[in-house]
Order: C-alpha cells, then structure tokens, then sequence
C-alpha cells in the first residue's frame, strides 16, 4: 500500500476557504531582507522604508484556512495590502477580494515569501530603497521577496479581541 502524500493534501486543503477552520490574527511586523527595514502601510501606498516600533510599521495578518492563506492589513492605516492585475503593491480598505490575499511559505533559508493567491508565481517583493518591485519580476528563490517576521515593540496584543468578523472573498 503506498504511503499518503501529505504534501499535496496541504496544498489541495490550502487553496479553499475552510469555514471550520479556527480564524487567528496576528500582529507582527515584516522586516525586508534587501532594505533593512519594516514594510509599512500608509494610505494607499506600501514601502519597505519603516524603522522598528513605527506606527505604521505595525502589521495585522489575518487568515482562517487549512492552509496559510493570509490577508495582511496595516494596523494604522486600516488599508489592506493587494496586488494589482499589473503587479504593483496598492494598499485598499477592504481586503475581500482574491487580489488581497496571500500564501505565506516558509522557505528552507528560514525566511518567509507572500505569494499572491490571484496571481500564480508573483510574489511581494522589495528593492534596496525599499520601493515595491514590480509582480511580474520577482520570483521566490530572490531576496527581495524574503521578509522575517518581528514583534513590534510595546506590550503585546490581546489575542484575537473584537475579531469576530467572518474572512470571506
């Protein structure tokens, strides 16, 4: 009897919503391997260009699936991060739609990679002056998509208070 393949089981369970999966939120902030710095949320633009503690450095990463679909949201600014159909990194208030949802994969260097659900095989990613490069030429093996998640500073958060609302797209 062959082994089960757990690895495609994940990947099938992680492409739909699961509505009995348990809903976490997490904040943290997400420090960019080539800028040295935070990404941070602000109106509708995201850079890469935010020192530790900032305000608007402060990430809420939403996700309720099997798998790591995520929706990513500036705590400041209440904008979500989305992906444009022409690969740029806008920043929306509601994040209901496909454009504004993630794969979060952990990579084998340790770092983590956010890979658009919409658009296969583009990934968030940005340069040295911590501007967002363009989708469509990123890839995920390229330090620019490479992030580490970081606790911002102060105290900590009450898990999950006043999340109530369903994740739905």
């Amino acid at each position: 009897q062959p082994s089960p393949n757990f690895n495609q089981h994940v990947r099938d369970q992680g492409a739909v919503t699961d509505r009995l999966s348990r809903r976490q939120v997490r904040e943290y902030q997400l420090y960019s391997r080539t800028s040295g710095k935070h990404v941070q949320v602000t109106a509708r633009s995201i850079t890469a260009t935010a020192e530790d503690g900032d305000k608007f450095a402060k990430l809420i990463v939403e996700t309720d699936t099997f798998g790591s679909r995520v929706r990513i949201k500036g705590a400041e600014s209440e904008k979500y991060i989305c992906m444009s159909r022409r690969g740029k990194l806008v920043g929306k208030p509601n994040g209901k739609s496909k454009e504004c949802i993630f794969t979060e994969m952990v990579l084998e260097n340790h770092y983590t990679a956010f890979r658009s659900a919409r658009y296969r095989g583009w990934y968030m990613a940005f340069t040295r002056r911590g501007r967002p490069r363009r989708a469509s030429r990123s890839r995920q093996n390229l330090r620019e998509a490479h992030f580490i998640k970081r606790l911002s500073r102060g105290p900590p958060p009450f898990p999950n208070a006043q999340r109530h609302q369903h994740f739905e797209f």
